[in-house]
């Protein structure tokens, strides 16, 4: 089991590495990425997409460093 929470561990922070630079400052994101704007009704929406997922990731995270750091498994 302890080996199990590392793999996703790591696994969720290689994840969030990517996402993270997935994010753009000028508001570009994910939809600039090789026209990719034509998959999204908007670029707000890809921003907002990719705020969900890059959230879910690092809850996912969060929860595995805690297993692993107070010793619950």
């Amino acid at each position: 089991m302890h080996t199990l929470i590392w793999t996703i561990k790591i696994l969720a922070a290689v994840l969030l590495i990517v996402l993270i630079l997935m994010h753009s400052p000028k508001g570009d994101g994910i939809a600039g990425i090789g026209n990719a704007a034509q998959m999204f009704t908007s670029q707000k929406s890809a921003e907002k997409g990719l705020n969900k997922l890059t959230a879910i990731i690092a809850a996912i995270f969060i929860v595995c460093v805690f297993l692993l750091g107070f010793g619950l498994i």
